[in-house]
């Protein structure tokens, strides 16, 4: 503990684990929108990222109009939350209930056949709930985490995404990250990497949206050091039916991201980056709200 800031902040995610899954679940739902309404109503630096990051993928909107999707895609941003603290309590049935999937029938193929699969993801939807679904139906997954402030707060959740099944790697602090990645792929496991933000300074600048910016290099470098399937992955929500708080996420798997012909190792990188930012970012578009990025993402 380094002081009574971090003390508010582990005792807060614990009493959220323990009170939210109490909760029936449509006023759970109900108080988290409440939140991300309150948290659009107060501004800060989170919502005016989150309203910069929005205008530059979206540039036809008045002001009205970004108005209104910044305050949805809090309310997605609250809804991960929601369904993170309750989901440790979900059974296998459950978990697959919330969860549609379009175009893993390669990816089970690649996985049958004994080989990995990697995985390039943005923050969009509800990526634990994604991996806990995986790691249930295709194979085991395994992921880094960034390290969070306090450490116990990180303690926290890499507690809750093993309990989900997952192996976390966390990116700093636990030795040569890319290595042990490396070391997992000798096996047939699902490896989805959140890639649209870059958090080494040695990330791959890219297009997306029409905009510069800088994504992770690793999932690329490790599909070519492994040769393993490299596939562009996007997950929105979708209302489950006429009310306004039940949903479920829709993962798709895209296109396999192939290996140029010719070129430099860093040059094939470069390509293969891209052609993941150019799935992620007509994804974006098309799913804005549930683009959780509240961080600086272009350069």
């Amino acid at each position: 503990m380094t002081g009574l800031g971090d003390l508010l902040a582990v005792s807060g995610y614990r009493l959220g684990w323990r009170t939210v899954r109490m909760l029936p679940e449509r006023t759970a739902y109900t108080v988290f929108e409440q939140i991300a309404d309150l948290t659009v109503a107060r501004g800060g630096k989170g919502v005016q990222r989150l309203r910069s990051n929005y205008a530059t993928v979206r540039p036809e909107l008045d002001d009205a109009g970004l108005d209104a999707l910044v305050r949805a895609g809090m309310r997605s941003y609250l809804r991960y939350y929601c369904e993170a603290f309750r989901l440790p309590d979900r059974t296998a049935e459950q978990v697959a209930a919330m969860v549609r999937v379009e175009g893993d029938g390669p990816v089970r193929a690649e996985l049958a056949a004994g080989r990995p699969v990697v995985c390039f993801l943005g923050h969009l939807g509800n990526w634990d709930l994604a991996g806990a679904w995986g790691t249930k139906e295709l194979a085991p997954v395994v992921t880094v985490a960034e390290r969070l402030e306090p450490e116990e707060v990180y303690a926290e959740f890499l507690a809750f995404r093993e309990s989900l099944g997952m192996t976390i790697l966390p990116l700093t602090g636990g030795g040569d990250v890319f290595a042990q990645l490396r070391g997992h792929l000798a096996a047939p496991v699902l490896m989805p990497l959140l890639a649209d933000r870059d958090l080494t300074d040695r990330g791959i600048e890219v297009d997306l949206c029409g905009h510069r910016s800088k994504m992770a290099a690793g999932p690329a470098a490790l599909a070519l050091g492994s040769g393993a399937a490299l596939h562009p992955v996007s997950i929105h929500y979708e209302r489950l039916d006429t009310s306004t708080w039940r949903h479920r996420i829709v993962i798709t798997f895209h296109d396999r991201v192939e290996v140029p012909s010719t070129g430099t190792t860093r040059a094939k990188a470069v390509a293969m980056t891209q052609a993941c930012a150019d799935v992620l970012g007509t994804a974006i578009v098309e799913h804005t709200a549930d683009w959780h990025m509240l961080q600086r993402v272009f350069v």
